[in-house]
């Protein structure tokens, strides 16, 4: 099968496509014909010989999440059938022609969703919504700010977070980013190149400052994040783009009883990432097929051009998803 190999660490011109042998299903999983894979800030770091693949899972192929149709199942296998179409989570490899993984990582599709769409939801739904509830327990009449509004993960987030009742406040580059994200129920835009964060929330917030924020940029927002929370807040760290090294005053914690959780997916065990594919099936597929929520896809890119999809990512020019489409 092809497949999109990092040939060694460096920057987008290292992807290669090539052939690799075709993975088999072990008996409790699936083989599945990738239709659709999408970019991960994770890839890039994959792809710079900074982020190592889980056990058992090959370093050299990125790709986190999928969708296509299943080929094969293994013996064991009673919840998909082959011809089915399916999407999920995976620990590596999705830039790939074919995939394996276990039938508890796949969810059957939507009718109406296209291959597209569902390969851009895995990754940033599961993060965003194990972020904004599982680990924050963000509730209606609160509110949240979400840094990198335009990511995937941001445009995923601002969207749970406003079907729930909260007030949503977001930052981004751009104003065009902006005004997109309040298509999709931002309340409150910072264009962090223009205005301080902290300021915009103490502003809005009467200096009281916002229930939770979801951060992906680290270092560089701890201290502003800090003073943004209000007392008893709770802050959830998925993403350290912009370093992951502080100092900082242990007080401001203390005093204000703040409560701060660090997550990932790749690096969660199996049984974990089985629950939380099961937890989005019931909880968020719904959504998602009433179209009270959607899948926020930027732009797609053929398989082959996997590098123009790196390198545009590095530019931050998108607005949702990047997706990688395998004829």
């Amino acid at each position: 099968m092809r497949a999109v190999l990092v040939t060694e660490p460096g920057g987008p011109e290292v992807l290669k496509v090539q052939e690799i042998p075709d993975p088999s299903p072990g008996p409790d999983d699936v083989l599945v014909d990738v239709k659709a894979t999408a970019l991960n800030r994770a890839d890039l770091v994959q792809r710079r010989g900074r982020y190592p693949a889980p056990p058992g899972i090959r370093g050299d192929v990125p790709g986190l999440e999928m969708a296509g149709v299943v080929a094969a199942i293994g013996e064991r296998v009673t919840s998909v059938k082959v011809g089915e179409r399916v999407f999920g989570l995976l620990g590596g490899g999705g830039y790939a022609e074919r995939v394996v993984t276990n039938e508890r990582m796949v969810v059957r599709m939507p009718e109406r969703m296209t291959f597209v769409e569902a390969a851009s939801l895995p990754e940033v739904f599961f993060t965003a919504h194990d972020a904004l509830f599982n680990q924050c327990d963000l509730r209606m009449g609160e509110s949240v700010l979400i840094h990198s509004i335009g990511s995937g993960v941001g445009t995923a987030a601002v969207q749970l977070a406003k079907h729930v009742g909260a007030t949503t406040f977001g930052t981004a580059s751009s104003a065009d980013k902006l005004e997109k994200a309040a298509e999709l129920g931002l309340d409150i835009g910072v264009n962090y190149k223009e205005h301080n964060f902290r300021d915009v929330v103490q502003s809005e917030t009467k200096g009281r400052g916002v229930d939770v924020i979801l951060d992906v940029v680290g270092a560089p927002y701890w201290e502003g994040n800090l003073a943004s929370l209000a007392v008893l807040g709770r802050m959830v760290m998925v993403g350290t783009m912009g370093g992951a090294k502080v100092e900082t005053n242990l007080g401001t914690l203390m005093g204000k009883r703040l409560r701060v959780f660090g997550t990932v997916l790749r690096a969660r065990p199996a049984e974990e990432k089985m629950a939380l594919t099961q937890q989005f099936a019931r909880q968020v597929l719904p959504l998602l097929v009433s179209g009270k929520i959607k899948p926020v896809v930027d732009s797609v890119f053929p398989l082959e051009k996997a590098f123009e999809a790196h390198a545009y990512m590095e530019a931050n020019k998108n607005f949702g998803k990047i997706v990688l489409s395998i004829a």
